[in-house]
Formats: structure tokens, sequence, C-alpha cells
């Protein structure tokens, strides 16, 4: 059974309040993001397997603990997802990059894939799907979906903002997804935002509107 993970570590706390902030800038909010999401990789890989090498230091041989070679997948959910990847990536640099783009259909308003580009050795990796908000949850559990149908078998789901709705729908669809999440808020609204959440995060990232 997946768990939910919520951070309360007081520096992406406080990173979190300016990222909210209406007055943020694009590119303070971009810097922000990028450094929480840093922040969270740190949380979220605390529990890689570790195995013992011998190294010499300049005083004398030792015994010393390095990564074990889990291989590990990074998955943003386009756009905003993009902005949470190379914080994670300062932590990992040996993660492999993957892609998933999905639209809403007009009609049915459900996430519809239009893009996936994934590691090819997808069986072999542990996958950390990325995307700043989850709001109603329909674009996650559909961008894990296109990760289990090609394949993949370990998947984390990381975000900066959840709502409880958001975080029901990913327990339900996929129950052994782990869920990371910098702050879980109040609700949606009923125009499908988060409250107080912190607006459209790809246009805050982009400069879009």
């Amino acid at each position: 059974m997946g768990k939910v993970y919520v951070f309360d570590h007081p520096l992406i706390q406080h990173k979190l309040t300016y990222i909210r902030d209406i007055n943020t800038g694009t590119k303070e909010f971009r810097e922000l993001v990028d450094e929480v999401a840093s922040l969270m990789a740190f949380e979220i890989t605390r529990d890689l397997p570790l195995e013992e090498v011998e190294i010499e230091t300049p005083v004398c041989k030792t015994p010393s603990k390095v990564l074990s070679g889990k291989k590990l997948g990074i998955v943003p959910i386009l756009r905003a997802g993009l902005g949470m990847v190379d914080g994670i990536l300062k932590l990992i640099p040996a993660a492999k990059v993957g892609h998933v783009g999905l639209y809403r259909d007009p009609k049915t308003l459900m996430p519809v894939e239009y893009y996936a580009k994934l590691p090819s050795d997808i069986e072999e990796r542990d996958f950390i799907v990325v995307d700043p908000m989850l709001a109603t949850g329909g674009s996650a559990v559909e961008a894990i979906n296109s990760l289990k149908k090609r394949g993949a078998k370990n998947i984390k789901f990381m975000c900066l903002i959840a709502a409880p709705e958001g975080v029901e729908a990913i327990k339900e669809a996929h129950s052994d997804v782990d869920i990371y999440i910098a702050a879980l808020d109040e609700k949606l609204n009923d125009h499908g935002y988060i409250v107080p959440g912190l607006g459209d995060a790809g246009d805050r990232l982009f400069g879009t509107k």
C-alpha cells in the first residue's frame, strides 16, 4: 500500500511561502521551485540502497559507502513538471529523464496522452513522476498509467502542492505508489484550482498566460 509523505522541513515551508506569493516574479519562482525540488529529492532518496567499497584517504585505507547502482528515472509531466527536473538532477545526476505529455479532452475532460518518451531500460528503473501541482489527480493517474503500461514496476509521485482530492485519486487508482508532497492544501475550488494553492504553475514558471 502506497504511503503519503507531507514534508514539514522549515526550509521547504519557507520557500513555499514565496512560491505561493502572487508578487514573486518568474525568475525567482523558477529558482525557488528548483530549490524545493532539490530539498524534496534529498528526502525521497533516503531509502536508496548502499554498498561498501574500500577507498584510500590521505591518512589510510578505509571502508566507505556508495550508492549500490540502483537505476533511477525522473519523469516530469509536461509542461510544468519540467521546472522540478534540474533540482533533482543536481543531487542524482546519473538519473535518466523521460517525459509524458497530456492534454485534457474538451468533451470528456479526461487527460489524454499526446507524448511519451521514456528510458529504454524502463523495467530496471525506479521512477519519480514529478509535477508541481496535484489537483484533481487526473494527469498524475494517467502519467503513472503511461509508465506502468510500458513496464515500469516501482513508481513514486512527487509534487509541491496537493489537494486532498488528487491524493485520493492516486491512492484509488495506484495503491502501490508513494506520494511525496511539500504541502497538502485545503481543497479544490469550482474551477479545479487548488486553494490556497499557487495559481497556474506552468504559467508562473514560463511567464505565459
